[in-house]
This record gives C-alpha cells, sequence and structure tokens, in this order.
C-alpha cells in the first residue's frame, strides 16, 4: 500500500505541468470571454499554468509522505495564501476561481487512474483519504485569503475616502474652512478629530469654519463629536464658527435640547468672514 502511494504520488508530480495544462485548456474552454480578456490572460498564462503546476505538485507530495497529513495540510494552507491574494490582485471573482475546483478534481483523478489501472478497493480509499481533504482545506485556505484581501482592499478605499471627506480649505492666511457633506458616523467622527486638529496645525490657521450645510442629520453623537472636534482645537488656539444649520437640522437640534452655548454660530459663510475679520480687526 505504501509502495503504491508513494509510486502514484512521484507520477502526479512528474506529471503536474502536463496535468495543469489540461486543467488550464479545460477550465478556458468553458469560460466566456472578451477578446480583451484573452489579450490579459495570454500575458499571465505561464505564471497561472506555474500556479496551477505547483498546486497539483502538491497533492503528489502528500502521496509521497502520506504518512505525514500534517505537513500536507501545511504546505497546503501556505499555498492558499500566497495564491489567494495573487488571484485577487489580478482582479477575478471568487466565484470564477472557485469554479477551478472540480477541474483539478477531475484532472488529478484522471492521472491517478492511469497510473495505476488495477488498483484495489482499499487503495482507493486510501488515496481519497490523502486527497479529497486536502482539496478542501485547498479551498478553504485560498477562500479565507481571498476574502480577507477583499476586506482589507474595502477597508482602505474607505480610509481613503473618509480622508478626503474631511477637507479643510484654506481660505485666507490663518484662516480655512471645513466643508461637512454626508452622514457622521463613529468612525468619521475619530477621522475628524484627528485631521481636523492635524491640518488646522499644518495649516497654521487661527479660524476655522465649520460649514455644516451638507449634513442631513444631527443627533446627540453627531453633536457631541462636533462639540469635541470645538473643544480640541480651542486647546490648540483656533477658534471656531459653526455655519450652515439647515432649518430642520436647527428643528431638531432644539428638540434634542443640545446646547450651543459658547460656540459662535452664522448662518452663511459670508457672515461668518465678516465675523471673523471684526475679531481680527479688534
Amino acid at each position: 500500500m505504501t509502495n503504491t502511494l508513494q509510486t502514484l504520488g512521484e507520477a502526479i508530480v512528474k506529471r503536474k505541468h502536463q496535468i495543469a495544462k489540461v486543467v488550464h485548456e479545460d477550465r478556458y474552454d468553458e469560460a466566456i470571454l472578451t477578446e480583451a480578456q484573452k489579450h490579459e490572460l495570454k500575458k499571465i498564462e505561464q505564471q497561472i499554468l506555474e500556479v496551477r503546476a505547483n498546486f497539483i505538485g502538491l497533492f503528489g507530495e502528500a502521496l509521497i509522505e502520506h504518512d505525514d497529513q500534517e505537513k500536507a495540510f501545511e504546505k497546503i494552507t501556505n499555498w492558499g495564501k500566497e495564491t489567494g491574494e495573487y488571484i485577487y490582485k489580478l482582479g477575478a471573482s471568487l466565484d470564477e476561481a472557485l469554479k477551478d475546483t472540480s477541474f483539478y478534481r477531475e484532472h488529478i483523478w484522471n492521472a491517478i487512474k492511469e497510473e495505476a489501472k488495477d488498483m484495489s478497493a482499499s487503495t482507493i480509499f486510501e488515496v481519497l483519504n490523502v486527497i479529497d481533504p486536502l482539496m478542501d482545506h485547498a479551498i478553504y485556505s485560498f477562500s479565507l485569503t481571498f476574502v480577507d484581501s477583499h476586506q482589507k482592499s474595502l477597508e482602505n478605499a474607505k480610509t481613503a475616502l473618509l480622508e478626503l471627506s474631511v477637507p479643510v480649505v484654506p481660505l485666507l492666511p490663518g484662516v480655512g474652512v471645513l466643508p461637512l457633506v454626508g452622514n457622521v458616523d463613529t468612525e468619521r467622527a475619530q477621522l475628524l478629530m484627528e485631521e481636523t486638529l492635524e491640518q488646522s496645525v499644518r495649516l497654521k490657521l487661527t479660524h476655522l469654519i465649520f460649514d455644516v450645510s451638507g449634513v442631513m442629520i444631527v443627533d446627540t453623537m453627531v453633536a457631541d463629536q462636533l462639540f469635541k472636534v470645538i473643544n480640541a482645537l480651542s486647546l490648540v488656539g483656533v477658534k471656531t464658527i459653526m455655519t450652515g444649520i439647515r432649518p430642520e437640522v436647527a428643528h431638531t437640534m432644539v428638540t434634542l435640547g443640545l446646547n450651543l452655548e459658547g460656540i459662535t454660530v452664522k448662518s452663511n459663510l459670508h457672515q461668518a468672514f465678516k465675523e471673523i475679520q471684526t475679531l481680527q480687526n479688534a
């Protein structure tokens, strides 16, 4: 039994590039690709074939070293981590990537049947016990890494978008405006605190106008965060003026009993500029 599995494993390792080519051809015979996609695939085809061959080779090695399943699973886990990230960066979807699984199963087993035409039932079950759990683990490891890469990409994109959503715009020497647009959730509120302080210090501002005309909803959390930012700015010597409070927002703020005492409020940017000029000339 041991010699049979080792022999099969060695044959799979020896034929891994041949099997990889058949898997690749069958896989893309069924795929519907545009001419542009075919052109792009051609550029990386050799790399993809090498990835396929290395993956198939792992099953051959697992048969050779069938007494050490832990080692085989470790190799597959590493393969999943590397390949999941690689395939994600190529822009493939997880659904499309996982369609390869059935082709791998089919052609690895075809190769095994060709190498051992008179396999006993016990040998078949022994090979099954090596190949199938390993294939399932490969799918799991690959998918986990692929999803993790996707999540990191989304988080990076969200962070970049949030940073763009806190733009302190310098208007005059020492004077800037922060136009807030959209909802302020907890994550954006935290970034608002960090970015506003950093940009105000970097731009050497003495006055900052908070324009909230683009904020449709103000609740106690939003108001609390804005007040915290205003208080923090005062500690670094920046005076703030709030402008653009919409009528419906003003009604909500009064209904909630929010206290704006100590905060300078003007109806628009023009009035805010006049207030700043008055303060600067005083």
